[in-house]
C-alpha cells in the first residue's frame, strides 16, 4: 500500500526498451496480483519522491483472505478493476493512429489524476519527454516535437513542468478523430 508520495511504474523489453506503465499515487495497492499469485511483480516501481510503503507477505495475505470473506471479495473487485483499467490502457496506447492523439490523451487524463482542482486546465507534468515518451509508446523527438506543435497550434502553454490546457476541445477532437 503506497501511504504518502508517488510511484512511477514501468516494464522493460529484452531490447531494453521502457514503457511507464504509469504513476501510482497515495493510497493505491501495488502488486497485489502478484501477491494472490505468488508469482513476481512484472513491474519494476521507482519512487518519485519520499514515499510511504507499507508492506504485507503474500502469505499472511492468503491466510486473512482464507479467515476473513469479505477482505477475500474486496481483493476479487480490485483485481477485476485492474484488469479493467489495464485493458482501457492497453487500448489507449495501441489504437490510437498517431503520437499527437496518445499525447492529447495523456494530458487530458492527467489532471484527473495530478491536477489542481482550483485551476482545472493546469497540470504539472514532472516527467521528462523520454519519460512522457515512455508512457506513450513513441520516442523523445516525437514528444518534443508533439509538444510545439501543440503550442504552436495554442492548444497547450507551458513553462518548465507547468502545462495549462487552453483548447481541450481540439485536443478531445484529436482523441476522437
Amino acid at each position: 500500500m503506497l501511504c504518502q508520495g508517488s510511484v512511477k511504474l514501468s516494464v522493460c523489453a529484452s531490447d531494453g526498451k521502457t514503457l511507464i506503465l504509469r504513476i501510482a499515487e497515495a493510497g493505491e495497492v501495488l502488486g497485489l496480483g502478484a501477491a494472490v499469485s505468488g508469482k513476481p511483480y512484472e513491474a519494476t516501481a521507482e519512487t518519485q519522491e519520499p514515499c510511504q510503503v507499507n508492506f504485507i507477505k503474500g502469505e499472511g495475505l492468503a491466510r486473512l483472505m482464507r479467515e476473513h470473506n469479505e477482505l477475500a471479495l474486496r481483493v476479487a473487485e480490485h483485481l477485476s478493476e485492474t484488469y479493467a483499467i489495464a485493458c482501457q490502457e492497453i487500448r489507449a496506447l495501441m489504437l490510437p493512429r498517431s503520437a499527437a492523439e496518445r499525447l492529447a490523451r495523456l494530458l487530458l487524463e492527467w489532471p484527473v489524476k495530478a491536477g489542481d482542482p482550483r485551476h482545472p486546465g493546469r497540470l504539472t507534468l514532472a516527467l521528462s519527454h523520454e519519460e512522457i515518451a515512455q508512457m506513450i509508446g513513441t520516442s523523445r523527438e516525437t514528444v518534443t516535437r508533439t509538444f510545439a506543435d501543440f503550442k504552436k497550434k495554442a492548444l497547450i502553454q507551458r513553462n518548465g513542468s507547468t502545462v495549462i490546457i487552453q483548447n481541450r476541445s481540439v485536443l478531445e477532437t484529436l482523441i476522437a478523430a
